[in-house]
């Protein structure tokens, strides 16, 4: 090879690594922000809003305290939605559960009011990154730079040449009620203080630039803080340290994660943690939006729960009392939501977030008696027991058990109606006349499905740890979900006390908390993953059950508008979690093609929709959405999360490598959507389960398939 062709040669090369794409460069983190207003793609024709994905946009890394992003309407998800056309501030925690969004801070300049200081914007001038997000404010002229790291802010707000520079601290709002707060200067150029709403969240802010006074505006809602900075030459930057324990520790946070570094070094770092995190997971073949979606996906997996604690170990536990026990302490996960598969996301590729949440949830528990949970359910029960069969380790399980056994067996804690529950054998719905979607009367048969589900995820935890008598107690209680079953229509139906079904019934008609938990009589009818088998067999067996299936995605939605239920395929709902499961019910009637069928749909239609191509077919709520598109896209699922193994499906992609520790590879070969066979380093794997410990010993796993 000649010195010239070797120096091509060489070139190409390097012009083909440098064109490579990273996972981080796949990822757009206004996936989810916008909202459906298409009658075709909800379902039905709004007449109001619909419930989008509720995700935010702007700076974090993974699990972290601070999450800072743009809010273009308060009280609203996350804070932000991408049809709005003004900026409020950039608060500095998220999550899109209608709460948080503390400490809303915003650039501005020259003579403003109170009531009317927010700033209109422009997509063509708004970018965002994992780890980084930017916004022109056309009002005043400013370009908003942020990034972050675990704990602290940084913002960078270059203005015009020769204009004022203030900051507006709008302290008396966020997503939830303000109780108190405060803002103060100390020294030259820095201020400090708190927002109490439903958390209590300390900050230490240093500028770049000194500061002349801090003063206020009056408003309607009361005073308006606002920062007046002396213009400097280059760029205002604030570096802000959060707390949940006090000002002095937002002041270490600040100093540990931040200290002297420039804006460009946190931006990358953060970057950089990004990347390590979304290469666990390589993906080969698919087309470029599949990519697009399925990183963006698992970066939205990675955002909550949220770390509550500082550097030095310190939080502030649920009694109250600041504590340090030498863990990351974490919010809740929003269980009901995400243990179905967000939770064991969390555990597979980052475990030490998965064991220091779990430990959180036990430091909870401790402090009231009860394993706590999120909304409905008792799904700390799966998503503990499934970690602990999964081998995560390292926190007091005999805690845990204690814990979830009392959930399961005590009335006054986490499972309303539990003595009811034990007596009947199921949670009965009261006599209401003219039930309406919005009626509240106890969600009976979704708590007796949930109970008998979480039953069952206690039960294997309590035969790991050799409690033979409580085991069997409750697995016989696993069975409780058929006392809900109709059998004259075949679907799960509310009882009342003296054992009546509740007359009349509509299986098509929704309900947030009237018999069903967000959702209807044929969403609700699938639902028993500790015992597919069983659940077949009510149904009169495989061909039967496979009709009702068919029933249940080709009956169309009647047009029945509801904030969180849209996108459909027949009555099944993609828009909400209760029924995420029920394509795999075709498995258990010999007809895992039709499930295929299923799944395609949802993965092609249902993830990037709308207008703009960055809608949810609903809420993405913590991440649940965003995990289903992850693990379905992959090829397999966790069918029952509390049992330490997936179901197999048709990946999306020819080739996915998994590296959590030796390589787990899965190759798809075949054209078709029906599997005939699935092989693990050649050797032929009987039915459709995996174990997680192949996942966790490495291979090669071929899913093989035809027409």
């Amino acid at each position: 090879m000649g010195r010239y062709t070797a120096f091509l040669w060489l070139c190409c090369i390097t012009i083909g690594v440098h064109a490579q794409k990273r996972p981080f460069d796949y990822v757009n983190p206004l996936l989810g922000t916008a909202t459906l207003w298409d009658s075709a793609d909800i379902g039905y024709k709004p007449t109001h809003r619909t419930w989008g994905a509720e995700v935010f946009p702007g700076a974090s890394v993974p699990n972290a305290m601070v999450q800072l992003t743009p809010v273009t309407q308060f009280h609203s998800g996350s804070g932000y939605q991408y049809e709005d056309t003004v900026i409020y501030g950039f608060a500095h925690t998220s999550k899109g559960h209608w709460n948080l969004c503390y400490v809303p801070l915003l650039p501005v300049t020259g003579a403003v009011e109170a009531d009317d200081f927010a700033s209109g914007y422009s997509h063509a001038r708004e970018s965002a990154h994992p780890g980084f997000y930017q916004v022109f404010l056309q009002r005043y002229g400013v370009n908003a730079e942020l990034t972050s790291t675990l704990r602290c802010a940084y913002h960078r707000y270059t203005f015009l040449q020769g204009r004022s520079e203030e900051v507006i601290a709008d302290l008396s709002r966020s997503n939830e009620r303000v109780k108190r707060w405060s803002i103060g200067q100390e020294g030259d150029s820095a201020f400090t203080g708190f927002q109490e709403a439903g958390e209590k969240i300390y900050f230490y802010a240093e500028a770049s630039h000194p500061i002349q006074r801090i003063d206020s505006l009056e408003g309607k809602n009361g005073p308006v803080p606002v920062v007046h900075f002396a213009g400097r030459t280059g760029p205002l930057e604030l570096r802000i340290g959060f707390s949940f324990v006090s000002i002095d520790n937002a002041r270490e946070n600040l100093h540990a994660e931040i200290g002297q570094k420039s804006f460009a070094v946190v931006r990358h770092q953060a970057e950089e943690t990004w990347n390590r995190l979304l290469s666990k997971i390589t993906v080969t073949g698919g087309s470029e939006r599949q990519k697009t979606l399925f990183y963006s996906c698992l970066y939205r997996s990675f955002l909550w729960p949220a770390l509550r604690s500082d550097v030095n170990g310190d939080f502030t536990d649920k009694s109250g009392k600041v504590v340090n026990k030498g863990f990351n302490y974490y919010t809740e996960p929003s269980l009901w939501d995400d243990y179905r598969n967000k939770d064991v996301l969390l555990g597979l590729l980052t475990p030490d977030v998965c064991r220091d949440v779990i430990r959180s949830l036990i430091d909870k528990g401790e402090k009231t008696g009860f394993m706590p949970t999120f909304f409905h359910g008792d799904h700390a029960a799966p998503f503990i027991a499934g970690s602990y069969l999964r081998g995560i380790r390292d926190y007091d399980i005999q805690s845990a058990y204690h814990l979830l056994l009392r959930n399961a067996t005590v009335e006054g804690g986490t499972r309303p109606y539990i003595q009811e529950y034990m007596d009947k054998g199921y949670v009965s719905t009261p006599v209401v006349d003219h039930p309406v979607i919005e009626t509240v009367a106890k969600a009976g048969t979704t708590k007796t499905l949930e109970y008998a589900y979480d039953d069952y995820a206690v039960a294997l935890l309590a035969r790991a740890l050799g409690d033979t008598a409580n085991d069997r107690m409750l697995m016989k209680r696993t069975s409780n979900y058929k006392n809900v079953f109709d059998p004259g229509m075949k679907l799960m139906r509310g009882r009342l006390a003296n054992g009546d079904w509740v007359t009349p019934f509509d299986p098509k008609y929704p309900y947030y908390e009237y018999m069903y938990r967000e959702a209807n009589g044929w969403q609700s009818s699938f639902f028993a993953p500790q015992d597919p088998k069983g659940l077949v067999a009510l149904y009169g067996g495989p061909r039967a059950c496979e009709q009702k299936l068919d029933s249940f995605f080709s009956i169309p939605w009647d047009g029945v508008e509801a904030y969180n239920i849209s996108g459909f395929i027949g009555q099944y709902c993609q828009g909400n979690q209760p029924d995420h499961s029920t394509p795999f019910m075709y498995y258990f009637t010999g007809r895992q093609e039709k499930a295929q069928v299923i799944l395609d749909s949802i993965l092609h239609h249902f993830y990037g929709m709308g207008k703009y191509g960055l809608a949810y077919a609903g809420m993405d709520d913590a991440g649940e959405m965003s995990s289903w598109y992850v693990f379905n896209a992959m090829g397999f699922y966790p069918f029952s999360p509390a049992d330490p193994d997936y179901i197999v499906s048709v990946p999306l992609f020819d080739k996915v490598v998994i590296r959590t520790g030796p390589s787990f590879t899965i190759v798809k070969s075949g054209a078709g959507r029906k599997i005939t066979r699935v092989t693990y380093n050649g050797q032929p794997i009987a039915g459709y389960f995996i174990g997680d410990t192949l996942l966790k010993n490495g291979g090669v796993l071929e899913v093989r398939t035809g027409k």
